[in-house]
Formats: structure tokens, sequence, C-alpha cells
């Protein structure tokens, strides 16, 4: 017997479909205070990582649980702590950022925190190569450079390539471009993911707060 419209309606939830095909990951942007002077700390990733080795990036990781799913801020904090050798007491979450969808199939959840006690930091090599921090005053006055970066698909070998247009069968199709930025501070390029939600926060945040 088919299922009455009103009760189907009922049966699908509003829920993200194919969730499965997403990696989840919460990152948190860390403030630091040197000599009086409010800082942002970047992590060098390890060259030998296999996800974006030698990178410039923020303390942040893929959501592990249900726990974390329902308060992705415990998975920045967690990343944090084992990242930079700090205890959770170190960190003081200031406010959320909301979430980005990314291209590359990641859905980042973001936090902007201070780091209380910087002094304390011991990078854990085997993911962090070093870490540096710029001058918020910096960056507020020194606007990134902008690009675009173009976003493809390729069907893998194991697809009937015959069975879809002759468009799809040449390789990686170019789907769209998105706008990315990029900062520069001495030695360091920061890009990328990082370089978003960086301008997001200094776009949309009274950084003469922090």
């Amino acid at each position: 017997m088919k299922k009455p419209v009103a009760q189907l309606r009922e049966c699908l939830p509003a829920n993200i479909i194919a969730l499965e095909n997403l990696r989840i990951n919460a990152v948190l942007l860390p403030l630091v205070e040197i000599n009086g002077v409010t800082e942002v700390l970047f992590e060098v990733r390890s060259k030998q990582l296999k996800w974006q080795p030698g990178e410039i990036c923020f303390p942040g990781g893929q959501v592990e649980g249900p726990d974390e799913m329902a308060n992705p801020v415990n998975t920045a904090i967690r990343e944090t702590t084992e990242e930079l050798g700090l205890q959770r007491g170190d960190i003081e979450i200031l406010t959320p950022m909301g979430f980005m969808f990314a291209p590359m199939g990641t859905v980042n959840y973001a936090y902007v925190g201070r780091l209380i006690a910087p002094e304390r930091i011991k990078p854990n090599r085997e993911e962090v190569e070093s870490v540096f921090t710029v001058p918020l005053s910096f960056l507020t006055a020194n606007r990134p450079q902008a690009s675009k970066m173009d976003v493809a698909t390729r069907l893998n070998e194991d697809f009937p390539l015959h069975r879809v247009p002759e468009v799809y069968r040449s390789g990686w199709y170019k789907r769209w471009s998105y706008l990315t930025y990029f900062y520069e501070y001495g030695e360091h390029f920061i890009w990328g993911m990082t370089a978003i939600l960086l301008h997001h926060f200094l776009e949309h945040n009274n950084t003469t707060e922090y």
C-alpha cells in the first residue's frame, strides 16, 4: 500500500544528505598576547603528514563521535591541546564563527579562542613542524590578495563512462571557481581554507576588542 503524501513528509527528516561523504572538522583561530600585543598563532604542518603536509593552518581536526558532533567546539579544544601540548584550562573560547562548507568535501566549524599561557606551548612534532604568530594589527592593516581556485571532478576508471555524456570521459571536468585569499608575512605564505577563515574573522569581527 502506498503511503499518503502527508505521511511521506513526516518520514523524510531535513538532514544533510550523504553526510558520510563529508569530512567534519573543527578548528580554532587562536589569539595570544605577546608583550601586550595581540597576535594570531599559526601552525606549520609536519611534512610527514598525508593531509596538507607543510601547509600553514590553525589547530584543528576531524570531529569524532556523537558527543563531539553535538558540540564541535570540543574537537577544536581537543585538537589544540594535542597539537600544541596545552591543557584545556590554557584555552579560553571567545566566540563561534559559524561553519564553512569547503569545496574539497569538508565541513569546518570554526571558533576564536585565546591561549592563556603561550609560553607553555610545546608543539607535537608528529603533526606540527613549528608555530609562528602575526600581530593582529598587521593583518588588519594589510588586506589579503585575492585569486580564484578551480574545482573539478573526475570519474574513476571503474565507472561506466560510456553511459555518461562525452564531456565527462576525458579526465578532469571543471565545475566552478571560488574566491580565495592569501596573506604574506615574511617567509610565511598563508592561503587556502586558513586564509578564508582568517579573512572572515577580520572582516566580520571588531578586532579592536581583542
